[in-house]
């Protein structure tokens, strides 16, 4: 199962935040390929600077070692959110299903990875989501999550500005 329960959303917006198979592990897998950083760090951080956001966003977050219950929180939570940042681990390579929801919510999404796909094994290189997202932060370690929220926050301020 998932290391957080899935909260359903309604109080103001917020950014939806989806972690794969095994980032639960993070800090203790690999310290040289995904550094010491843990995901609750890595979600504290988040919260923080969503917190810190004009006007403040809250941050749904969910980890999970399972496809099903991805696709599920992407189709739950993602039509209400202002946008998803995801980080679907192996499952970047070769979830058709996670791609679909993705395409079927049509929410502003963000794909992050911690390492550089593109320098590691070859079946890394590929990520069957990139087309169907906005953009892809790769081996930018933790920063890249935080880099994802700012562009959200960026596009959010855009799109009201403009109303």
């Amino acid at each position: 199962m998932s290391n957080s329960s899935m909260v359903t959303a309604t109080e103001h917006e917020y950014v939806l935040v989806l972690n794969g198979p095994n980032l639960n592990l993070l800090g203790s897998r690999e310290p040289g390929v995904y550094g010491a950083t843990t995901l609750a760090d890595i979600v504290a951080d988040l919260v923080a600077c969503a917190r810190g956001a004009d006007p403040p966003l809250r941050l749904e977050h969910l980890q999970s070692n399972h496809e099903g219950v991805l696709v599920d929180a992407i189709q739950q939570l993602g039509p209400g959110s202002v946008g998803i940042i995801i980080n679907p681990a192996a499952l970047t390579h070769y979830s058709i299903a996670v791609r679909d929801a993705l395409v079927a919510v049509n929410v502003p999404t963000v794909e992050v990875h911690l390492s550089n796909i593109h320098a590691r094994e070859e079946f890394r290189h590929h990520s069957v989501i990139a087309p169907v997202v906005l953009g892809q932060i790769a081996g930018l370690g933790p920063d890249g999550y935080r880099l994802a929220l700012q562009y959200l926050l960026g596009r959010r301020a855009s799109s009201k500005a403009n109303r």
